[in-house]
């Protein structure tokens, strides 16, 4: 049964029941870039002093022909493969990214041809970066219905370094690429989930690419006054501002609304989105930080892909209770996203490099 929705300090809270996660499989651009390599672009001391702050020393980098969508097809057809779901068995399939193939057709519908799903299957896309895992598991699992739709395929990345200027401070070392895959299957004994969803489109301007679709971009902002207005464009100051009012509200309102206190959480998995700040939140919000587990110094900001990178790369060594699981995602738009989950239900959960 879905439970009914209704207005909380900071956003929307649902409530859901009846599906579980089966499984979860991430993938990764061989090709590794260290700092080092940005020291001709903007300088070693820059490089080291930009360290410092946002704490990422490598990132992984997708090829000139590899795209979000090459990584998180690699990842469904071994996710499909070790669950052992038949192709005909998936009713639906949602592509969360900022970064598709095609303007049109949706990259949803390339997916599941590319993957060869049967034909009486739902596929479409959501433009979501760093709130966008949270908001496809809750799209999912409203979707799942036990009867027309009892299996979805969630398929959530972005290659941010295409879209990157290697000159540009603010974005050239933070951002890396990853795609990956979630299986959820409508379940009657599942125990129940909580979200909180909510959206500021204040922060239209502070995180975005100008230009490259149908508005035609407004020459009045200085601060694009020397910018590639066709690369991203972040103001780091306003979105830290933005991050360190919203996400400790977020965080209480989160657990206060599920009847969890943070003891009883397994895992706190935050949107990696920088060091310093994410250090600011876990003090700020006195959760243990053995249960907040921060991996973006090595894989750096992977936008809509950084909670299913975490969950991938280090949810094995820290649920350990079996209690649920604290997903927070934040950023661009402004949107933020937070579910409260049991994650127990996973039979796959596996970092691949493509």
């Amino acid at each position: 049964m879905i439970m009914p929705e209704q207005k909380f300090a900071s956003g929307l809270s649902i409530k859901l029941d009846k599906f579980s996660v089966k499984g979860l499989v991430c993938a990764l651009p061989k090709e590794e870039i260290f700092n080092e390599a940005f020291h001709e672009s903007l300088g070693e001391e820059a490089v080291a002093d930009i360290t410092k702050m946002i704490g990422v020393t490598s990132r992984r980098k997708a090829r000139e022909d590899q795209t979000t969508a090459d990584l998180c097809q690699s990842s469904a057809e071994v996710l499909l493969e070790d669950l052992a779901w038949s192709k005909e068995s998936v009713d639906a399939l949602i592509f969360v990214t900022q970064t598709p193939d095609y303007r049109l057709p949706a990259t949803a519908c390339a997916l599941q041809g590319r993957l060869q799903l049967g034909k009486a299957c739902v596929a479409f896309d959501v433009n979501l970066g760093c709130s966008g895992y949270v908001y496809g598991l809750w799209l999912a699992a409203k979707l799942l219905d036990g009867l027309s739709i009892k299996r979805v395929l969630l398929l959530v990345g972005d290659t941010i370094s295409k879209v990157l200027s290697p000159e540009d401070r603010a974005t050239a070392l933070l951002f890396g690429d990853a795609g990956s895959a979630t299986a959820l299957e409508y379940d009657e004994s599942a125990k129940d989930s909580y979200f909180i969803l909510g959206t500021d489109g204040g922060g239209e301007r502070h995180l975005m690419i100008p230009e490259g679709a149908c508005k035609k971009y407004q020459h009045n902002d200085p601060r694009l006054a020397n910018a590639d207005t066709s690369r991203l464009f972040m103001d780091g100051s306003e979105v830290f501002n933005f991050t360190l009012k919203s996400v400790p509200p977020l965080v209480n309102d989160l657990l206060s609304f599920s009847g969890y206190s943070s003891m009883q959480v397994d895992a706190f998995l935050f949107h990696q989105a920088n060091n310093f700040m994410l250090k600011h939140i876990i003090k700020k919000t006195k959760i243990p930080a053995e249960r907040a587990p921060i991996n973006i110094n090595r894989f750096g900001n992977t936008s809509s892909a950084s909670i299913p990178l975490l969950i991938a790369d280090q949810l094995p060594a820290i649920a350990k209770t079996g209690g649920p699981v604290a997903m927070i995602g934040f950023g661009v738009g402004y949107s933020w996203s937070a579910a409260l989950l049991d994650m127990n239900s996973m039979s796959v959960n596996k970092l691949i490099e493509i």
